[in-house]
């Protein structure tokens, strides 16, 4: 198939999503496995947190370098580099016999995963731009929904097998799927434009991080993805708790509460802020950053409603408005990140603020739990982050796109 035909850039985006849902679905399949891990390799508590962290600090360190190598080299090749070896670490996991060797994998999976996610996120902007730019790029990110969602499948195949055949599973097939993406996946055909301005030749680190820094709608995006990534992982991490404390729920109760709800919301706000930014896109230079900050000046309010809430169907509505708002951001934020920065930059942009908003969930988590140790509660901290939601729409308000994306 032609690669510059219509067809050929949604296929591209069906080859990502299932690498994006193995993605997420790798990296969560420790959560879902926690008791038969500990029984098998003793380890405390927080030694098990310690595994998920240090994934996160080492994942956010290698996140700029990731979209650097991305704009400076074939997107193709790292996409392709980075499912096989993060699919063998997978499969190395199922081998492991002790602690230290548990937490090896993990960390060079932070390794493996970082190249990921600003390629593939830039290759889908290559191939789709205008009236399908912010569609592409919400479906590609339902690929990380489904992930988070079959990452539980890890819990059932240990209750009835063995926790290590979930790793041998999952990382064999992402073993299999990486020669699909070798022999189907290229990258875009350079335009006229990409030809003139070839980033192979004249791509200079220094000038790379001039072109970002001196930007001040790129600046204006890293505080509104700190923003918006500081309340995301404090109400992913503690919202379960907050339902089951809040409403006296059972753990069961409360995961569904907190999880099933925001999940298909954003996933309704995905497909529903995709459509609506590409027709907007195609009358305004801001269609995409308006009707993103207007939902999140919206959602706000809604998650502090859920705070306050005394009535438990009240809270779940706040969410589920909240949800829509960040399926909205998730379909969105890298169109708007190719409206201000230069395309040869785009990856790296992106991989930039990555490592802001992974190193700030790499902490927030802990400080969610330690305002709850001394007293604070979740409600106060949920009604703070609507706030910074809050904020966060006025701030991408303030944004001057480029008159044209790139």
């Amino acid at each position: 198939m032609d690669r510059t035909t219509k067809n050929y850039a949604w296929l591209v985006v069906g080859i990502l999503w299932f690498v994006s849902m193995l993605n997420y679905l790798d990296r969560l399949l420790i959560a879902s496995m926690r008791t038969p891990i500990k029984e098998d390799i003793p380890m405390t508590d927080a030694e098990f947190g310690l595994l998920t962290s240090a994934f996160l600090i080492i994942y956010a360190i290698l996140s700029p370098l990731g979209g650097y190598l991305a704009d400076r080299f074939s997107r193709k090749w790292v996409i392709f580099t980075s499912l096989l070896l993060w699919s063998f670490i997978t499969l190395l996991t199922g081998f492991v016999q002790n602690y230290t060797q548990l937490i090896t994998t993990r960390a060079i999976m932070g390794i493996s995963e970082a190249f990921y996610m600003p390629a593939a996120v830039a290759m889908v902007m290559d191939y789709h731009k205008g009236s399908t730019r912010s569609k592409a790029s919400g479906i590609l990110m339902t690929g990380l929904y489904a992930g988070m969602a079959l990452g539980g499948l890890g819990g059932y195949i240990a209750t009835i097998w063995d926790w290590r055949l979930g790793y041998h599973l999952f990382g064999g097939i992402g073993i299999i799927y990486a020669v699909v993406v070798f022999f189907t996946l290229k990258d875009a055909p350079k335009t006229e434009i990409d030809i003139k301005n070839d980033s192979k030749n004249d791509f200079n680190f220094i000038e790379m991080l001039k072109s970002l820094f001196s930007s001040s709608g790129y600046l204006l995006i890293l505080l509104y993805g700190l923003l918006v990534s500081v309340c995301f992982w404090l109400i992913y991490a503690w919202l379960p708790t907050f339902f089951e404390e809040g409403f006296h729920l059972s753990v069961g109760d409360a995961g569904i509460s907190g999880t099933f709800y925001i999940q298909i919301a954003s996933l309704v706000g995905v497909l529903l802020g995709a459509s609506i930014a590409d027709k907007w896109a195609k009358n305004s230079d801001k269609g995409r950053i308006y009707i993103t900050a207007i939902t999140f000046i919206i959602g706000g309010p809604f998650l502090y409603l859920m705070a306050a809430a005394d009535l438990y169907w009240i809270a779940i509505l706040g969410i589920i408005v909240f949800g829509l708002s960040k399926g909205n951001h998730d379909a969105n934020f890298m169109p708007i990140i190719t409206q201000v920065v230069d395309k040869k930059y785009q990856a790296t942009g992106y991989g930039i603020m990555s490592f802001f908003g992974v190193m700030s969930g790499a902490i927030m988590i802990w400080v969610g739990g330690y305002l709850k140790d001394i007293g604070i509660s979740l409600d106060l901290v949920f009604k703070i982050a609507a706030v910074g939601i809050l904020i966060s729409g006025f701030v991408l308000m303030a944004i001057r796109p480029n008159k044209t994306e790139s």
